[in-house]
């Protein structure tokens, strides 16, 4: 038998512990120590750090939510006595429905943090009030100052003590000193027809607050302004307001312009105005670095109803905001004049004001123009006081002392015009 001369390759002797394995090396060295490569303990350690982290962030995110959730401070006092009222308040226009009124409220209170300013201790008025109308589409804001001095019918309301005031003609601002913010808001709906649908109150020391959380506040200061009382001492020019100046500017009544509630409105408006192109051109809102401080300081200042007074509710309200282009967002102040039997005081306007007022509550757009040297109208000619109005409006002639503002203020539906005032894009040195 021939011999196979055809070359092979040399035979693997067997393993030592055990048959052959098919498929790819273990990752058990061959010493067979069975601990992991250091490979496979950097995954491990990597995947761990990333579970924690995960962990950490989600218990931070919720700590942060809590307390800024639990900074809100909900007035259900007020959303109670409105609900006990639900009778009396307006519905909502079948054009508006959507759409959403807010009232904000500056409350001038002495006590606690806000002594400091003087006045009498627990005693407050509305010293600021706005009527925020968002439109349905969210593409437009409007809002409209009421001025505090403005004679208005404020209804029957429930006092701090539990007694129930009297139908009165009286001053804006003194139905939040009456009835608190309930007879505030049953006022203002009482004099639109306007459905209020949330309100806020902030104070003087909350105002502050959130000026300097967002970094200041730029104004144009048409002439040096020295006021001890306002703890203002500002040259000309354009200025950047924090704090406390922030609050004198937008308080400052007898030592700017004429004096005149009216000018202190416009500087009010020029505020907020100003306030919406920072917010909108630093991007606070959709930065968290920066939106952290504004939740905080904000949450911490409000006092609002039930249905805002959540963190979840407070950023949808913001989400809706943050959209709309400062050239639509229209300041502006509800019409008004000298009142007829006092020139301390004012009152509305026809038919413009009800023009005003209609046109917000089937939620359509209202035109504003700059403000002008055009005077407002005068008080009406040839009207003669009437008995106890001019020393005591809501003083007892025998006759409704409201039926007279109440018929002034009525709801109309023409066609409405444009107003006095300005967007949100215009700033106030380039105006001038």
């Amino acid at each position: 038998m021939a011999e196979d001369d055809t070359e092979h390759p040399p035979t693997a002797p067997p393993p030592k512990n055990g048959p052959a394995q098919d498929g790819p090396p273990t990752d058990t060295p061959a010493g067979g120590t069975g601990r992991p490569r250091p490979r496979r303990r950097w995954l491990t350690a990597t995947a761990g750090a990333g579970a924690f982290l995960l962990v950490a962030t989600g218990a931070l995110i919720w700590i942060a939510y809590r307390k800024l959730d639990g900074n809100i401070r909900t007035d259900s006092a007020t959303d109670r006595l409105l609900a006990q009222l639900e009778a009396e308040r307006p519905g909502r226009t079948a054009g508006a429905h959507g759409a959403e009124n807010l009232l904000l409220i500056g409350s001038d209170e002495r006590s606690g943090a806000n002594g400091a300013y003087g006045g009498e201790a627990g005693g407050q008025r509305s010293d600021t009030t706005i009527l925020l109308h968002l439109a349905a589409d969210r593409k437009r804001v409007t809002a409209v100052s009421v001025p505090r001095d403005v004679m208005v019918a404020v209804p029957a309301c429930e006092q701090s003590d539990g007694a129930r005031s009297k139908p009165a003609l009286m001053q804006f601002n003194q139905a939040f000193q009456t009835g608190g913010p309930a007879c505030s808001i049953r006022t203002v709906e009482q004099l639109s027809g306007i459905r209020i649908d949330h309100y806020m109150i902030l104070d003087f020391s909350g105002f502050k607050t959130m000026v300097d959380a967002i970094g200041g506040v730029e104004v144009c200061v048409p002439q040096p302004i020295h006021d001890k009382d306002a703890k203002l001492d500002l040259p000309a020019g354009r200025r950047s307001l924090h704090g406390e100046q922030a609050l004198g500017y937008v308080r400052a009544r007898e030592s700017l312009g004429d004096g005149s509630d009216t000018q202190r409105m416009g500087r009010q408006q020029q505020f907020l105005a100003s306030l919406v192109r920072k917010v909108q051109s630093q991007g606070v809102l959709l930065n968290p670095a920066k939106l952290w401080p504004v939740l905080d300081a904000a949450t911490s200042s409000v006092r609002a109803d039930g249905g805002l007074s959540s963190l979840a509710a407070l950023y949808d309200l913001t989400r809706d905001l943050r959209g709309i282009p400062s050239a639509d967002v229209a300041l502006l102040t509800a019409p008004r004049r000298p009142y007829r039997y006092d020139s301390d005081r004012d009152e509305f306007v026809q038919p413009q004001t009800g023009q005003l007022f209609a046109a917000l509550r089937d939620d359509q757009p209202v035109a504003v123009r700059p403000p002008g040297p055009t005077a407002s109208p005068g008080p009406v000619q040839g009207a003669e006081p009437s008995p106890g109005t001019a020393a005591d409006p809501g003083a007892d002639t025998g006759t409704d002392p409201t039926a007279e503002v109440a018929a002034d203020a009525s709801p109309t539906t023409d066609a409405s015009p444009t107003f006095e005032g300005r967007t949100a894009d215009v700033d106030a040195c380039v105006a001038q």
